[in-house]
């Protein structure tokens, strides 16, 4: 019995297709193993193999490969021979349809079978295989005319004939990549598809056609390297250790306080030397020094070098103050798998952790955007601390002001002296006095805030600077429908594309010489078929070449908590965000916005029903204009914004009823059932976003009782434009 199970046992650990227990991920594929079906396949047997296919999603069978299937593949291969090794099952045949030669994958691999592993995954016997050219270079081809040159692989360095065969494979770009097939699959299963590329010449995309082309498996994933936990967590340590000749600290040399004499301060250089202040001497709110070999290095001066951030801060063109952004996103990948997600899902990956602390405002509805500055501008500013606002003579709760300073703020921020044009397209203007001020790194800072902390969208900016911005559409020239409308510049460049003549164009040039004498267009134009150059030109010295120092200071400002990162990873999915004018609000949009939580006993929810009938009736009545409150006035009582934030609302709102204290009985008459229904207003709680509907006998009643409470509590807010 021992025996039977041993061997039942090595049965179920053979591949059920090449009938053979090896597992090397990166030569068969991965090894899965069913044991509810005592199955056990190789993900590359399954792809080449010719009669079964993916039917069913990822999660399903292995890989997508139902059971059925792959054992109906079972039956059907175990009637072929292996044109290697003779025995049955052989389940991979060559693409050609004239050759019957059939084989199973690791067989063929022995014997110089190519697999392809690109759609539709074909197989070639060593007749009808694939190879690649036999000389790239004309040099290299004398030398092989006479005797095979001996290479190294460039992935194990071991020694190579450089003769192209099945088992040596060659870069296309250069002239020195040579490898063994098994060196460069086993180098494609660790790097994956981002990082798979020459290791000599670094190519990525034709080396990666190449070798697909010639039976390399390409996973597409990330590398080895970067899937591993905690792969790079040395990277985050930092040198916490006092070198000096004698450490004064009673803890010892590795003691750091937070702040203090004996906090170690790391050198400004090279980060590898350290000292308690007290030990070196220096003083207590010193940041600045440098260990003895850089100083010796800079012959004394190390310890005056400034970091680029100070000598930023004394700058009249740059931040009074660096604020402590900290982005949430990896740069180098993306954060949402592609073709998934909405820009609500990747604002919200980039909220900030809310803090405990917060950021006491007191404001002016007309002075939203000054009171922001001054935030923006202090020396304790962090943009993670929660926004808490409140508007001068106003009583209302912190959520609800914070989102009606936020909406009054993007409204003034597109109107302030930083952008020009109309509205819903505006570009940046250049401000000579905003420049000083450092006023487009701080708008930038403002629009980033206001996103994450659950303002509005910008909406506002135009196309062409959004592409100035996030190079989106990539590399498509401007024309002069970007150019804001109605400028002196416009005007001018306008003259000169809409000459009809050379002699019409010499004058309108004539006349704008300084203009084309700054813009370095002040060129002779021979023939009107030079002018679309000149104009073009023109164009881009007007958007982009004038406009470098605000756009940059732009940019930087909107990488505030990360964002401009993440919109350069999703431009095509956030573009709405900031160019787009928002969508109008209906009453589906406001009704989806809310969760309803019914009560659980049987006779308060039959009385709750019908109310939501009520409420979706209500809403409708406030789109088409059949109510005197409109559903932002509705949307503004219940959660202090007029509008749906690009990040959606945190916590996310829902519904509760408000009961009458004397329930109505079906004796009532209709005078004590008015009377009961005249006492129920709705409330709101939009810290929470909690809305309180009132359970009413009659539509008309509700209908009275909303309007009467949240037309109340809109004429106490200040007044906004919508």
């Amino acid at each position: 019995m021992k025996k039977k199970e041993r061997r039942s046992k090595l049965t179920e650990e053979c591949c059920c297709l090449c009938l053979i227990s090896d597992d090397d991920p990166a030569i068969y594929g991965e090894k899965f193993t069913l044991k509810e079906h005592k199955l056990s396949v190789h993900y590359f047997c399954l792809l080449t193999s010719c009669g079964v296919y993916q039917r069913g999603e990822e999660d399903e069978g292995v890989a997508g490969f139902l059971v059925d299937d792959i054992k109906q593949e079972v039956r059907r291969s175990a009637r072929l021979k292996c044109y290697c090794c003779k025995k049955k099952g052989a389940a991979v045949g060559c693409y050609v349809r004239s050759c019957r030669k059939t084989f199973h994958f690791p067989c063929g691999r022995k014997h110089n079978f190519l697999s392809q592993f690109t759609e539709p995954f074909p197989s070639y016997c060593p007749d009808h295989a694939p190879s690649q050219a036999q000389c790239v270079s004309s040099d290299l081809g004398m030398r092989e005319a006479d005797a095979p040159l001996s290479v190294s692989c460039s992935v194990c360095l071991d020694p190579l004939d450089s003769l192209l065969c099945y088992s040596v494979l060659k870069c296309p770009s250069c002239t020195n990549g040579w490898f063994h097939r098994d060196c460069v699959q086993r180098q494609a299963h660790s790097a994956g598809l981002y990082f798979f590329r020459c290791t000599l010449c670094n190519n990525k995309e034709k080396f990666q056609e190449e070798m697909l082309r010639m039976g390399i498996y390409i996973p597409e994933r990330d590398a080895s390297w970067e899937l591993e936990a905690n792969a790079y967590s040395e990277l985050l340590e930092v040198y916490k250790h006092c070198d000096a000749v004698s450490c004064l600290c009673n803890n010892g040399r590795t003691h750091s306080a937070k702040i203090g004499w004996f906090e170690v301060i790391r050198c400004r250089l090279c980060g590898a030397g350290g000292t308690h202040r007290r030990c070196a001497g220096l003083k207590l709110d010193t940041v600045d020094w440098a260990c003895g070999g850089c100083t010796q290095a800079t012959d004394g001066r190390a310890s005056l070098v400034k970091s680029p951030q100070a000598s930023q801060r004394k700058s009249l063109l740059s931040k009074r103050h660096l604020s402590p952004i900290r982005s949430s996103i990896n740069c180098k990948r993306l954060s949402l798998p592609v073709g998934c997600g909405s820009p609500e899902q990747v604002l919200q990956a980039l909220c900030p952790a809310v803090s405990p602390l917060t950021v006491q405002l007191n404001v002016d509805a007309d002075r939203a955007l000054t009171a922001a500055l001054e935030l923006v501008r202090r020396a304790d500013w962090d943009p993670t601390h929660t926004l808490s606002v409140r508007f001068s003579g106003v009583p209302q709760d912190s959520d609800t002001g914070r989102r009606l300073f936020l909406k009054l703020l993007v409204d003034q921020i597109q109107d302030c002296e930083v952008f020009e044009g109309p509205s819903g397209a505006k570009n940046l203007a250049l401000d000579a006095q905003a420049l000083r001020e450092d006023l487009y790194y701080d708008v930038g800072c403002l629009l980033s805030l206001s996103l994450l902390h659950g303002g509005p969208s910008v909406s506002f900016l135009s196309r062409a600077l959004y592409q100035c911005l996030f190079n989106y559409p990539a590399n498509r020239p401007l024309t002069l429908e970007h150019m804001t409308p109605d400028t002196h510049l416009t005007q001018q460049v306008s003259k000169m594309a809409g000459a009809g003549s050379l002699d019409e164009l010499q004058e309108v040039m004539s006349e704008s010489w300084e203009f084309l004498e700054v813009s370095g267009c002040n060129r002779p134009i021979t023939s009107l078929d030079e002018r679309e150059a000149l104009v073009e030109d023109l164009i881009s010295f007007t958007m982009i070449t004038r406009m470098q120092l605000p756009l940059q200071r732009f940019r930087e400002g909107l990488q505030t908590l990360g964002v401009f990162d993440q919109v350069q990873l999703f431009p095509s999915l956030l573009c709405g965000v900031f160019c787009q004018p928002c969508v109008r609000l209906s009453a589906q949009t406001v009704s989806e916005i809310y969760s309803v939580i019914f009560s659980p006993e049987e006779e308060t929810l039959s009385r709750e029903t019908p109310v939501i009938s009520f409420w979706r009736h209500f809403l409708l009545e406030c789109e088409v204009g059949k109510s005197s409150v409109s559903l932002q006035d509705l949307l503004r009582f219940s959660t202090g914004s007029e509008k749906v934030p690009e990040g959606g609302f945190h916590p996310a709102p829902h519904i509760s009823f408000i009961h009458p204290h004397t329930q109505a009985s079906e004796g009532d008459s209709d005078t004590a059932r008015e009377w009961r229904d005249q006492g129920l207003f709705p409330q709101s709680q939009p810290d929470s976003m909690h809305l309180f509907l009132p359970v009413t006998s009659s539509y008309c009643a509700f209908k009275a009782s909303m309007e009467t409470a949240v037309s109340h509590h809109v004429h106490l807010l200040p007044a906004t434009d919508s």
